[in-house]
């Protein structure tokens, strides 16, 4: 098993592992970010990169939040950013749906189990959809439920398939609809399947908590459109026409972010400490993982930059 190479502290290290580089694909939850607090150094670290000519794109499995809901967070963070560099989850399923899937009437529609962001970008592309946050699926299930849903009443017809995201008000209403259209045959796409959500220096159920009940109810599992899905890293290499071999994933979860830039053949990856994973768990013998390169927080690659 390769070591990863430590970069924190090593100035010279640092400036040949950014020179390997013309774009950095970059994990937001537990990298840029806890919740709303930006971690130390990242602004000055963004400005370094782009100083040098880096491109950077912002790649996150968290489908609360549409492109434009980001753009608007990174402002409000401090935090330059385009709209352009920023590739969601929420958007990497809808464009799936559209333009991989393209859905056909009379089954067109998709039922959501998420939150805005999905709704936002679903809508971009033009997919008809309903659940969400609409408030219908906000309450309690009652006994009309089960029979209406039972006896396919209940059901819209034209539900081809069911999307499934972070979902902050999930019920066992919106389920029980997910369920019933799966076993009417429904295809099961999920935004991602990150088992955690990094919030406020903790971590709590992610979207793959979300999904997993179906999954046992079903047998089946939910074709993912984030992170490490290499469904997403066609989509994104497709935007933005990058050489791999010339591009490091940047992230904090050895599950999703390193495996997602090992297994779509990066040039390299960068794991930081700020988020999920530890150096522990890719010096576990079964590790899902192991990166090319370390760091304690992503503004020790911004080193070279204080140091000039």
């Amino acid at each position: 098993m390769t070591t990863p190479k430590y970069l924190t502290g090593d100035a010279a290290a640092i400036n040949e592992f950014i020179d390997r580089f013309d774009v950095f694909l970059l994990d937001c939850d537990g990298v840029i970010w806890s919740g709303e607090h930006v971690f130390e150094g990242v602004v000055e670290t963004l400005e370094h990169l782009r100083y040098r000519g880096k491109k950077i794109v912002f790649v996150t499995n968290n489908s609360t939040k549409s492109r434009q809901e980001y753009l608007k967070k990174f402002t409000g963070l401090g935090i330059p950013s385009d709209v352009e560099e920023i590739f969601g989850s929420a958007y990497s399923a809808s464009v799936y749906i559209s333009r991989i899937l393209k859905l056909a009437p009379p089954k067109n529609k998709v039922f959501v189990i998420g939150e805005a962001g999905i709704e936002h970008e679903l809508r971009s592309e033009n997919v008809p959809f309903i659940g969400g946050t609409d408030p219908a699926f906000r309450r309690d299930v009652t006994p009309e439920d089960f029979k209406g849903l039972a006896d396919g009443s209940l059901l819209d017809p034209e539900v081809g398939c069911v999307l499934v995201g972070l979902d902050f008000h999930i019920n066992y209403l919106k389920l029980s609809h997910a369920l019933q259209y799966l076993r009417r045959g429904a295809i099961f796409l999920a935004t991602n399947v990150d088992s955690t959500f990094p919030m406020s220096h903790g971590f709590f159920p992610g979207a793959g908590s979300m999904s997993m009940p179906l999954v046992y109810s079903t047998g089946q599992k939910p074709v993912a459109l984030g992170k490490p899905s290499q469904a997403m890293m066609d989509a994104v290499e497709g935007k933005f026409q990058f050489d791999r071999e010339r591009t490091c994933m940047v992230g904090d979860r050895l599950d999703t972010d390193i495996k997602f830039g090992i297994e779509g053949k990066l040039g390299g990856t960068l794991a930081v400490l700020t988020g999920v994973s530890q150096k522990e768990h890719w010096e576990a013998a079964d590790a899902v993982a192991v990166p090319a390169f370390y760091v304690d927080k992503l503004s020790d690659i911004g080193l070279v930059a204080r140091k000039q």
